[in-house]
């Protein structure tokens, strides 16, 4: 009985992640290279602007404090970009509209559950997060959070920073950044992102028995390469010393990203 009692609490109640692989969603691929036009997030820079909290290593979302009025703007913004087609724009507007939007639709989904601890305690009784739910329905397909980053943004872009820009409204994660992302300023957000990432504790903590890296490094190892490149692209971005990888461990904290 002990046994069967400690199997049960293995299988049910430890958090289990197993990262999505890249797989492309060629629906998605199609753009119009040729087409100038934008997409305004500027309502998405409002409710960053009143409801980030900034710190120098960490920023926090006072989810318990958006009024009634902005959770209705967050919802009509996010209904605006989903019924525009994303085929129509260019690539830079594309991967603009993607981030924000799985961004903005993590910030709805802890306003819409709030109080909570995590964001994996959503999702269902055996589920780890809400990542699999469908959560939005653009050009008539259904997504889900995963979708967005492991369908759509990883596999079109190719991009390791991507790990930086999406948000899992959680401490271990990349910060939600001040700014929202900007179609003219793509690179320079997404270097801003990863430099901010990788100079924290969250990213790459040394003590004297080693270093322990954030579990994303480990969950995307496919998406940073060897131990050698992962290396080098920490060291890229480090403004302090660079680090040799050598007695690593892996961590991440779930616990909400909340100002309270």
């Amino acid at each position: 009985m002990r046994i069967v009692i400690a199997i049960w609490l293995l299988l049910f109640t430890l958090p289990i992640f197993a990262a999505p692989k890249s797989e492309l969603w060629s629906y998605w691929q199609p753009h119009d290279p040729k087409n100038t036009n934008k997409i305004s997030h500027q309502d998405w820079q409002q409710l960053l602007d009143k409801y980030l909290f900034i710190q120098p290593n960490q920023t926090l979302f006072r989810y318990n404090q958006v009024s009634r009025a902005d959770k209705q703007k967050l919802a009509t913004y996010i209904k605006r970009l989903s019924i525009q087609n994303p085929h129509r724009y260019n690539r830079d507007v594309q991967f603009a509209y993607w981030v924000n939007l799985y961004n903005a639709l993590t910030v709805q989904l802890i306003i819409d559950n709030y109080p909570v601890k995590s964001i994996i305690k959503l999702g269902g009784l055996f589920s780890f997060g809400p990542w699999n739910q469908t959560i939005i329905t653009i050009n008539n397909k259904k997504l889900t959070l995963n979708d967005i980053e492991h369908r759509i943004l990883r596999p079109i872009w190719q991009d390791p920073r991507i790990h930086y820009a999406v948000n899992c409204a959680s401490l271990g994660c990349p910060d939600l950044l001040p700014k929202a992302f900007n179609s003219d300023q793509l690179d320079a957000q997404l270097d801003q992102a990863a430099t901010r990432f990788i100079n924290s504790e969250k990213a790459v903590k040394i003590t004297k028995d080693g270093i322990t890296l954030s579990s994303i490094y480990d969950w995307y190892q496919a998406d940073f390469g060897s131990l050698t490149e992962l290396q080098q692209h920490l060291n890229h971005y480090r403004v302090t010393p660079n680090v040799q990888l050598t007695q690593i461990r892996y961590t991440y904290n779930w616990q909400l990203n909340q100002k309270l």
